[in-house]
């Protein structure tokens, strides 16, 4: 699960983002870790993906003014 449309962020509910976003973020930290502990660089595409996935959330819980 790389993309997550602007479309399908905003049919969901605020529970279902919260979790998608923790889903997330356990993603981008396992793929880091992968990437420190081998030293090879090959997933740095993946992680753009994963972070702009997060900043797309996070967007649509400024605009519901959602407290996180």
């Amino acid at each position: 699960m790389l993309i997550i449309r602007i479309k399908e962020i905003r049919a969901m509910q605020d529970n279902v983002l919260a979790a998608k976003r923790n889903e997330l973020m356990l993603e981008l930290f396992s793929e880091k870790r992968k990437i420190a502990a081998t030293g090879v660089q090959s997933k740095v595409v993946k992680i753009r993906e994963i972070k702009k996935s997060i900043a797309r959330i996070n967007t649509v819980f400024r605009e519901r003014g959602v407290k996180e």
